[in-house]
């Protein structure tokens, strides 16, 4: 039992150290050749966001969001991301009550 806690901790952490290298960063949006981003790197902001989140409290240079995107593709992609990354609806429904007869 305690070995899997310890391996599943493992993980989490690898995963977040490895999420943290692909935080958005801001230097991009004073650039001249601005590049708007669609539907794919919503996609994938949404997904790291609470990883960028977090690195965003301590590092100016790393922004949640994306303020050179392209629009209504972008934000649906980081809204379905978001929803990805922390579990939608299926935790919701996961959970079956059973109902007892009195």
């Amino acid at each position: 039992m305690q070995n899997k806690i310890i391996m599943l901790l493992l993980i989490a952490i690898i995963l977040i150290v490895v999420l943290s290298g692909c935080a958005d960063l801001i230097q991009y949006q004073y650039s001249k050749e601005i590049q708007q981003v669609g539907f794919w790197y919503g996609l994938w902001h949404g997904m790291i966001m609470p990883v960028s989140f977090v690195i965003s409290l301590f590092n100016d240079q790393v922004a949640v969001y994306a303020i050179y995107n392209n629009g209504a593709w972008y934000n649906f992609g980081f809204l379905l991301g978001l929803s990805m990354s922390i579990g939608g609806g299926s935790t919701a429904s996961a959970k079956k009550t059973k109902f007892r007869r009195c």
